[in-house]
């Protein structure tokens, strides 16, 4: 793809796709440029088969991401409040359709529209020095969107105290793992090399049957009980491209590491 003004965009033999948010000088918050491109990159990387798995991540500095820039917007907006919608869910790889396993890396301040991106994350860590708030409402504006989506992450007690605490509360990181926000904490240090390891497991495995595992669960969240369920056996009867398993599972079974996170 082209060079972007916002982010890098690279990938690597193990079939795994690198975005960093690349505005450290305004703590990776971001504009209208960003989300455009966000646009355009979660087609690319739906549309690109060799592409298995993507991690999420920010240029080293005091956030991953503050939230929309505050002295640039996100453009300009119809006049007519019945053509409004919002731009920021270019920014969201299910709202744009791209069903490719998502892990996102989080260190320092994630704080309001930072939540567009871990809403749809399919893997969300942390390093220790991470910190994550919802400033809408310190500052007099509704907080509606993200919160909305973050239920779906946490328990609706946990959203309404961060959104009603604003600024005045910060979750740190073994808060935001105990309250389902991450899955997994670690150091600074090892927060991208982690990242890219479980991509990178995660992208061995058929790419067909982790999209369509990420894409049944995801949409099932739409749709009541029921409905849900009979709508995913449909998903297992579509199985792979091919129609039949697409590795050997005995070998597999046999050989394959175990691990487990402590």
């Amino acid at each position: 793809m082209s060079q972007f003004e916002t982010v890098l965009f690279e990938t690597s033999a193990d079939h795994v796709a690198t975005i960093t948010l690349n505005r450290p000088h305004r703590m990776n918050a971001f504009n209208a440029t960003m989300m455009q491109e966000f646009k355009r990159l979660w087609r690319h990387i739906q549309d690109t088969d060799s592409i298995h798995t993507v991690v999420l991540r920010a240029a080293e500095g005091r956030a991953f991401c503050t939230g929309v820039d505050v002295h640039e917007g996100r453009g300009p907006e119809p006049e007519n409040v019945w053509s409004q919608e919002d731009p920021a869910i270019y920014l969201s790889p299910k709202m744009n359709a791209c069903w490719k396993p998502v892990i996102t890396a989080v260190h320092g301040m994630a704080a309001g529209g930072a939540f567009y991106f871990l809403n749809e994350s399919d893997i969300v860590i942390c390093s220790e020095d991470a910190t994550f708030f919802d400033p809408h409402v310190t500052y007099g504006m509704t907080s509606a969107l993200e919160p909305i989506g973050m239920t779906y992450r946490q328990m609706l007690g946990d959203v309404l105290r961060m959104v009603l605490l604003g600024n005045d509360e910060r979750i740190g990181a073994r808060s935001a793992l105990q309250k389902g926000i991450v899955s997994e904490v670690v150091s600074l240090a090892d927060l991208w090399p982690r990242a890219h390891a479980l991509a990178a497991q995660i992208a061995a495995k058929p790419s067909a049957a982790t999209q369509g595992s990420v894409r049944a669960i995801w949409e099932s969240l739409d749709l009541p009980r029921t409905t849900a369920l009979r709508t995913g056996l449909k998903y297992c009867q579509l199985g792979n491209p091919i129609g039949i398993p697409q590795v050997d599972r005995a070998a597999v079974m046999g050989t394959a590491k175990k691990f487990e996170v402590i």
